[in-house]
């Protein structure tokens, strides 16, 4: 009896207790990340002050609202939504625009980042999302021979006073010649891979009350453990398009993105998760003044009841500021991240926003070298000899000028 006695205490003393058994931490906060796709952070502030943003109000006011300016890579949403989730230039992601990208390497996002750190089983992550194209779409890589039939047929534009002509289809992808034979090939969406790294992943819902009705549901499902939400609302976006920046549309979805940011909020509350979430709202770009366009709109903002967030930055420091928050040791991401977090003083150049004076300077710098020769002059006809009339030749057919993937999408 005795013997046994001793076995089962040295059994005891070796065998490791069931919390010790998994050695991860704990995610110390939950976060959502909440996008109002195109929302300029001068209508944003100007909805504050009238008091038409109450959510968004009440947010601010246990943390910050801080400006945030786009300083590389285009305003519009595969470079801003790709650079957002990832903390990194376009040089890295190969997600420069709407037209020219690729699937984003493999760990690279918010995503990705917290399930290697917190282990796949013991947090929930999930994205829903507004929009179905340039946001959320899911398109696998790909290399295939080359078959005419692979082009996509494009959406012709009709000239005022006459019949549109539909142009000439574009393929899914860029056509190669290798060893003599043509294939396509196709880098992938942005979020491909990441996607696979996401306990659900929603997106083409495109009203925001359905998105927000989509993320209640799913927060009743995952809010009792550690979570981060991807909540992409896509009407502001939409509304600019269709009826322009100065607009009562436009500014109305941005009120639609805040009754739905009440909700989710609600939502926390009610799940007794509230006190121990971190939001943050932000844009992937602005919009052109005056204009359905979003070409030179850097200048978007960062809401959020973080308290900790202290400065101003740029668009790619909000993912250094989550990863950050949430106990990530940014020191040993690699290759490093090219953003900082918004919770100490910036170490490195912030940069001008995009579009600024001093970046459009910068772009066309070009290296020293031989000028180019100018044109010759072209000799004056001699006193009392007629000059010879122009003949004007037909010009020649100029191939189209597509080389990155998907080109044939609408910017948006």
């Amino acid at each position: 009896m005795r013997k046994i006695f001793v076995l089962l205490a040295l059994t005891a003393f070796l065998t490791p207790p069931l919390w010790a058994a998994d050695a991860s931490p704990a995610m110390p906060h939950n976060a959502i990340l909440v996008g109002w796709d195109g929302a300029h952070r001068d209508h944003v502030k100007s909805l504050l002050k009238e008091g038409k943003l109450p959510n968004l109000q009440k947010l601010v006011a246990e943390g910050t609202l801080v400006d945030i300016d786009v300083t590389s890579g285009a305003t519009d949403t595969k470079a801003g939504w790709t650079q957002i989730l990832t903390g990194y230039r376009p040089e890295v992601t190969g997600v420069y625009n709407n037209s020219r990208y690729r699937d984003v390497p493999a760990g690279y996002s918010i995503f990705e980042r917290l399930r290697a750190k917190f282990g796949a089983d013991r947090i929930a992550t999930v994205a829903v999302i507004g929009k179905r194209a340039h946001c959320g779409e899911i398109n696998p890589p790909f290399k295939k021979p080359y078959e005419p039939e692979d082009k996509q047929p494009a959406k012709p534009k009709a000239k005022a006073g006459a019949k549109a002509k539909a142009k000439k289809a574009q393929p899914l992808g860029q056509v190669v010649e290798e060893g003599g034979k043509k294939y396509l090939v196709f880098e992938g969406s942005p979020y491909y891979t990441m996607h696979k790294n996401v306990d659900q992943w929603h997106f083409g819902l495109l009203k925001d009350e359905a998105v927000g009705d989509k993320t209640l549901e799913l927060l009743d499902q995952y809010g009792k453990k550690p979570f981060f939400f991807f909540v992409h609302f896509a009407e502001v976006d939409h509304s600019g398009h269709q009826h322009g920046e100065n607009s009562k549309e436009y500014d109305e979805a941005i009120i639609s993105g805040d009754r739905q940011l009440g909700r989710i909020m609600e939502k926390l509350r009610q799940l007794g998760v509230y006190e121990k979430t971190l939001i943050y709202v932000t844009a992937d770009h602005g919009f052109d003044l005056g204009a359905k366009s979003h070409r030179a709109a850097p200048y978007i903002f960062l809401a959020t009841n973080d308290k900790k967030v202290i400065r101003g930055g740029a668009r790619v420091d909000i993912a250094p500021t989550i990863l950050a928050r949430l106990g990530v040791d940014l020191e040993s991401i690699n290759p490093p991240l090219d953003g900082e977090p918004l919770l100490a003083p910036a170490k490195k150049p912030i940069g001008p926003p995009v579009t600024s004076p001093e970046a459009k300077k910068a772009r066309k710098a070009k290296p020293e070298g031989k000028a180019k020769p100018k044109p010759k002059a072209r000799p004056k006809p001699k006193a009392g000899v007629k000059a010879k009339a122009k003949v004007h030749s037909k010009p020649k057919h100029r191939p189209s000028a597509w080389a990155g993937m998907q080109g044939a999408l609408a910017r948006t």
